[in-house]
Order: C-alpha cells, then structure tokens, then sequence
C-alpha cells in the first residue's frame, strides 16, 4: 500500500512538472519567445521601400518578426483588405486614418512616414508659380491625400480649392499621362510619379515638402496594437535598420530591387530620388489637426477628432 502511494505521489508531481512546463511553453509562445505574423499592405510608393528592404536583407528575420507584405495598387483596396480582417497594418495616411475611425473601424498610427507629394506643371504650361494655375485645369483624386495637399499648397499661395479646375483621375498612371500629354495644366503626384514627371520636362511648383506638412503615416488596427505589440516593435526595429541602409548604401546597389518589387515602372530608375528616410517616430500633432480640419470643413468627416484619438506610443525608447 505505502509502495502505491509512493507511486501516485510520483505521478502526481510528475504531472505537475509537465503542467508548468506546459504552461512555461504557452507563455513563451504568446509572450516573450516566439511571435506571431504580422500582415501589412504596401502601396507602389518610395514610403512602403524600408519594408521592402528590411525583409530583403534579412532584417525581420534578425529581429525574430515574420512580416507578410501584401503589395495593393489602389487605396481602396487597401482600406478594404484591413477592415476584413485580412491587415494587420498599413503604410496609409491621415485621412485614411480618419475616414476608417468615423466609419466605425478603428485604426491607430503608430508612426509617420516619409512621403513626398509634389503639384508639378507640364513641360508646356506657362504658368511660372501656383498662382498662374488659377482657372486652369489640374489634376487630383478626390477626397484624397492628394486633394488635401493640393488644397494646403494652394491656401499659401492665397488660392482656393474651386480657383482651379479640378480635374479629378483617381489613377495615378493615368494623371502622370495627360500631365505629359499636354492635357493638364499641372497635377499633384506621389513618388515616384513625380520624379518621373520632372525627369520628361515637368516643372515642380511646389510641394508637402515646402509646407513643412506630412500627412503619410503607418497604422494598425487597434486588435493588432492589443495583441502583437511586441511584434510591431520588433518589426520597427527592422525597419529602422532598412532606413539607415538606404540613407547610406550606393544606389545601384538597390535601385533595380526596389523598382521591381514596389513595381514602379522603368523610367523611374533614371529620375527616381529618394527622400531622407528617417526612423521611426510619431507625427506632428499639427499635421493629424489639420488633416482633420480640412476633413471637417469639407463635411467628409463628422466627428472632430484629436491627436489622441489616433495615436499610439509603441515605439522602443
């Protein structure tokens, strides 16, 4: 009998051995050790390009974070993929941010980016500065990023959105076109439309950059800031190190990689210039209060959101 005992005293201390172990090896895969994937969608744009190099040099994987990214053409499609659940994050903007906030998704910055949007006139337009654009034919998506820095350029410059013609083509490609075409007097462009522009004639009359404002920004859903924030951070730390390549290694050391994997198309090899990247960190408080001014202004947007509605402090000190 006592031999017995023995037994089931073993065997229970045993079980409970393999019980905290059990519960150490949990831990360890949702907590410290292994991470989970994260998923986050890219647009053909020079911003998504530090994620294109952190996962082509191994960056990710050095920090332990596997990161699928999922190339879209179009915004929408984007915005649509993250609200059914199929993103974790994107490389997106403010208004963005806010449209999907107000429609009942809510999504969180985590940093800013570094894009550049420019209002370029055609090598054939004669207006010398913004102000010559005025009753002119220009060019930009409606309601977009790309609408509001328009708008921003115009307002320094003493003009109002409705003194131009907006000529709204939501395709970029299609913009790059009749602006090289000779049908549009001027049209805003992201990179690497714009560099491409400038390099066939164009002329840059102003751009975000000379306004001092960035409205790009790289978001998360609020699941995703919940349940893998470790993985976010360690994913900026990968990108940080993609930011410090590409401000420091010899340009043809990269550029046939990033301009076929962001599929910018070939003439953007020539005329392609990359910003300063910088690393990671918030955006301006000014930048996500006016974006949203101009969202309520325009009636796009009900609710007057603040700074803190948005954004997320999860970046590594």
């Amino acid at each position: 009998m006592k031999i017995w005992k023995r037994v089931g005293c073993l065997a229970l201390a045993a079980a409970a051995m393999l019980a905290v172990a059990g519960c150490g090896t949990g831990n360890q895969s949702a907590g410290s050790g292994k991470m989970q994937e994260l998923s986050i969608g890219l647009m053909p744009d020079t911003d998504s390009l530090p994620f294109l190099i952190a996962e082509e040099k191994g960056y990710f994987a050095d920090e332990g974070v596997k990161v699928d990214l999922k190339p879209f053409k179009s915004a929408m499609d984007r915005d649509s993929a993250m609200q059914s659940g199929h993103l974790d994050g994107a490389v997106s903007d403010m208004l963005a941010a806010a449209f999907a906030k107000d429609g009942g998704f809510d999504v969180k910055v985590t940093s800013s980016t570094d894009g550049s949007y420019k209002l370029i006139a055609g090598k054939a337009e004669p207006a010398a500065d913004v102000k010559g654009l005025r009753g002119k034919d220009v060019s930009v998506s409606r309601n977009t990023i790309i609408e509001y820095v328009t708008d921003e350029i115009l307002a320094k410059d003493g003009l109002k959105g409705d003194d131009i013609n907006k000529v709204i083509i939501p395709q970029i490609p299609t913009r790059l076109e009749m602006l090289q075409n000779g049908k549009l007097a001027a049209a805003t462009l992201p990179e690497p439309m714009a560099s491409i522009a400038i390099y066939n004639g164009g002329r840059l009359l102003k751009s975000s950059d000379d306004l001092g404002i960035n409205p790009g920004v790289i978001l998360f859903t609020d699941k995703a800031t919940k349940d893998k924030q470790k993985e976010i951070q360690a994913m900026y730390r990968a990108y940080n190190r993609a930011v410090d390549y590409l401000n420091n290694a010899p340009r043809e050391e990269y550029i046939d990689f990033v301009i076929e994997k962001a599929g910018f198309p070939p003439a953007a090899k020539e005329a392609l210039k990359l910003p300063t990247y910088h690393k990671a960190a918030l955006p301006k408080e000014q930048d996500v209060t006016d974006c949203i001014k101009w969202l309520n202004d325009k009636d796009l947007v009900k609710e007057t959101y603040g700074y803190d509605d948005f954004v997320i402090r999860l970046l590594d000190d």
